[in-house]
């Protein structure tokens, strides 16, 4: 008998989880482990922020849903793996062994690097259920005490869509308040331009944005290096393409919203040369440790280098069918080795994103992600904004069924006639 462990219970852990269960043969066991009871929706943490969901409609009492399956769950998370023996130590003390270890534990969010970021500090964030609603409680006192706001990205961030949607999002909120005329926006990124979100751009997602930006009256600051924050202030310095300080900028704030840096968990990042300097872990082409073979990994855990040189540094996105191909591949990989075979099956790196920005959305297709592409466009229009609700109510009915469906493949992606093993030249987005 095989055991398997999961460890996150993230997008990418609960799809590897379910696919796995549903796909090794029957004597083997699957289990996750992941810290806390829930699992929570990530991409609708921009809507908690603004009031347009509430915590009881994104998560789910994720152990139970799982054991339904007879998937076994550990809220404990992982305090240290010994990749030697194969076994992993719980926060309770307790031990697990596996003879495969799929890691899927998502970031580590480094606001430290930014003195004064933070919840902690004095800027809100939307990466996870808490600080979400921590910043819709702020969003609540800007309704009533309207001020400046700035969002954004931080130096070394590799999520960018969140911000663009939480700042077009609250932009379009502010109207239906009839107070937009009382709140200066500006954005503020380390990408060397609005649109670029980690990727090089995409279709013509600059001039996009940019537009949008303009018709919105939102002002930007790109190549932007945040030295630090105080109370109702950000102190950031706007680099020129060699990299040397060409503004200083101190911009006031009733509410700031900035998305961090992320690394590796420190369980994970422990492990002798499973990782980078960052802690992220390094794979091979089949989502495979090259140091510890049957450890695989997916997800935003998993390392991969920027895509190019820019002024201020910045990551690489790992976006839903990213992740959803990475654990397909893993589930290939490791049913090739309980076959004694060798891995067989690589992802389709490819970035496919859904932004909402409240009365319409974006949608962004790279395929692949790293140009030059086969096929590179942006769309946007309310079919993208109806898109990515459909796409939450389905993620979350593919929690409580237990099913292991691609959804990206399947309905995202198969309106554009995009397939994981098929990639056209020239996708169409769909019609309004």
């Amino acid at each position: 008998m095989k055991r398997v462990i999961v460890i996150g219970a993230g997008l990418g852990g609960v799809s590897a989880a379910f696919e796995l269960k549903q796909r090794l043969p029957a004597d083997c066991e699957v289990g996750v482990i992941s810290e806390g009871d829930y699992f929570q929706f990530v991409p609708s943490n921009p809507w908690i922020a603004l009031g347009e969901r509430t915590r009881d409609e994104i998560s789910l009492p994720i152990g139970a849903y799982l054991n339904k399956r007879k998937i076994s769950y550990s809220g404990e998370g992982v305090t240290y793996i010994d990749p030697i023996k194969r076994q992993l130590t719980l926060g309770n003390g307790s031990t697990d062994h596996y003879d495969y270890l799929v890691i899927c534990s998502g970031p580590k969010l480094a606001f430290e690097n930014v003195p004064g970021a933070g919840p902690e500090g004095f800027t809100q964030s939307i990466c996870t259920l808490d600080h979400a609603e921590k910043a819709y409680a702020c969003f609540q006192q800007l309704l009533a005490s309207p001020g400046p706001v700035v969002v954004g990205a931080l130096q070394g961030a590799s999520c960018f869509g969140p911000a663009y949607e939480y700042v077009l999002s609250l932009e379009h909120l502010l109207r239906k308040h009839k107070i937009r005329q009382h709140v200066p926006i500006t954005f503020v990124t380390s990408e060397p331009y609005v649109g670029h979100m980690g990727l090089g751009g995409v279709g013509d997602s600059k001039s996009l944005m940019e537009h949008e930006f303009r018709e919105r009256s939102i002002k930007w600051i790109c190549n932007a290096k945040t030295t630090h924050f105080e109370p109702g202030m950000a102190y950031v310095d706007e680099l020129d393409r060699r990299g040397e300080v060409e503004f200083q900028h101190e911009l006031p704030f009733s509410l700031a919203m900035f998305l961090p840096p992320f690394k590796g968990s420190a369980a994970i990042a422990a492990v002798p040369e499973l990782c980078n300097e960052k802690g992220f872990v390094l794979t091979d082409s089949y989502q495979r440790s090259p140091r510890y073979p049957e450890i695989y990994a997916a997800g935003v855990c998993v390392a991969l280098p920027p895509l190019e040189k820019t002024p201020v540094p910045i990551g690489v996105p790992k976006t839903g069918f990213m992740i959803e191909s990475m654990t397909t591949a893993i589930v290939d990989n490791i049913l090739a080795s309980l076959k004694g075979e060798s891995p067989n099956t690589k992802p389709t790196l490819n970035a496919i994103c859904l932004a909402d920005m409240g009365d319409k959305g974006a949608a962004f297709v790279a395929l692949p992600q790293n140009p030059p592409r086969n096929a590179n466009w942006t769309s946007m229009g309310k079919w993208v904004h109806v898109a990515k609700i459909a796409f939450e109510k389905y993620f979350l009915y593919k929690v409580r069924h237990g099913t292991s469906e691609p959804i990206y493949e399947k309905y995202v992606l198969g309106s554009l006639g995009i397939h994981r093993t098929h990639e056209p030249e020239d996708p169409k987005p769909p019609q309004e």
